[in-house]
């Protein structure tokens, strides 16, 4: 292990070769850079998330303290979940990976693939392999997109699949209208008592097939609708999407087992949260939701990029997480096409704020692997 240094951070805001600054002085992209003072690093990390925030993520310290650059980098979207564009958002993601080789001065580069942000982070190794993505529908890829810059190795943290994946995983299949969230289809309410927990295998069955059944309307309503709106001289439009808090595995802890607490999720009783308007995808463009969340033409799923990866990659997920499961890292280390491949089940929660010393585990089992790999 690297001795513990002290860091430093600085701000970092940039243009984008499709987005420029605006009237009121806001860059495209920004975040943070941390590292440790008085040295440059010779490999540093960059992390950034579809709407999140990452530009103080707690890893960053961690990492700085070892020895590593990271850039906690946000692309233009960063909590405009609604107006998602994926296209834009790798472009952005590359003034990133490019800042920190041209100004930062590393050498190596580590992408960091954490929550949601996981599949955002394979899309862009992918795509920097050579663009394969179509565009969103009605809109073209950029040529800029042809220019993003592969990285060295990939680290996935606490990583859901894919963005249409955990939606859908996370969807509430009992919506009979959505436009009404109060609307309920008794036969797959997951929180009406008859139905379980525990769940039956049939249930399980009926139930999973019923939300992809909901996620492929949205997107075919989507479709008409762009015909619909175009006629009428319109672009896109927004719509409100309700009740994502309805994961069997949120309740019934035997399905896909690990060490979290029952009946909780990220913001708390699952219930509760499915019937508040907290859930992710909460407001969408006709257009984000085909871009984003769309089973048939989202390019944010996991599969279609982790199959061109082929650097060293380290899968890690935390066995206290109650949103991304034992399966999930499974899928994404089998998913990997790179032949130097690792995958490590660590102590902690989503978000390894419990137990107090997960956060320093995890920073030094990446350090370890990196030391292994000459970075």
């Amino acid at each position: 292990m690297m001795m513990q240094r002290r860091w430093d951070r600085s701000f970092v805001s940039l243009e984008s070769p499709t987005g420029s600054r605006n009237g009121a002085g806001f860059y495209p992209c920004q975040g943070l850079y941390y590292e440790p003072l008085g040295e440059r690093a010779r490999t540093a990390f960059i992390a950034t998330h579809y709407n999140v925030d990452f530009s103080e993520h707690y890893l960053a310290g961690h990492m700085a303290k070892r020895g590593y650059g990271f850039l906690g980098w946000n692309t233009r979207f960063r909590g405009n979940e609604g107006f998602f564009l994926l296209e834009h958002a790798l472009i952005d993601i590359g003034e990133g990976v490019r800042w920190l080789k041209e100004e930062a001065g590393v050498e190596k580069v580590v992408i960091l693939g954490n929550s949601g942000g996981g599949s955002l982070m394979g899309a862009y190794q992918s795509q920097a392999h050579g663009v394969t993505m179509n565009p969103t529908p009605g809109l073209k890829i950029p040529s800029a997109l042809h220019d993003i810059k592969a990285v060295d190795f990939y680290v996935s943290l606490c990583a859901h699949g894919g963005r249409p994946e955990v939606l859908t995983a996370w969807f509430d299949p009992s919506v009979l209208d959505e436009t009404d969230p109060s609307s309920i289809d008794p036969d797959l309410n997951m929180y009406d008592q008859k139905n379980g927990p525990p769940y039956s295998a049939e249930f399980i069955d009926t139930y999973r097939n019923a939300q992809v059944e909901r996620n492929n309307r949205i997107t075919s309503w989507c479709h008409d609708e762009l015909v619909r709106i175009e006629k009428l001289g319109m672009r896109d439009r927004a719509f409100p999407m309700y009740r994502t808090w309805a994961d069997l595995r949120l309740m019934d802890p035997a399905i896909d087992p690990n060490e979290r607490k029952p009946r909780w999720c990220y913001a708390g009783d699952p219930k509760s949260a499915n019937f508040s308007p907290r859930g992710i995808g909460l407001i969408n463009t006709l257009r984000t939701w085909l871009s984003m969340w769309s089973l048939e033409e989202s390019y944010c799923r996991g599969e279609p990029h982790l199959i061109r990866i082929k650097e060293p990659a380290l899968v890690i997920q935390s066995l206290g997480d109650t949103g991304v499961f034992p399966s999930d890292a499974h899928a994404i280390y089998d998913g990997l096409a790179s032949e130097d491949k690792e995958l490590q089940f660590v102590s902690g929660d989503h978000y390894l704020q419990e137990p107090k010393d997960s956060r320093d585990n995890v920073a030094d089992l990446i350090d370890d692997w990196l030391h292994r790999h000459g970075a």
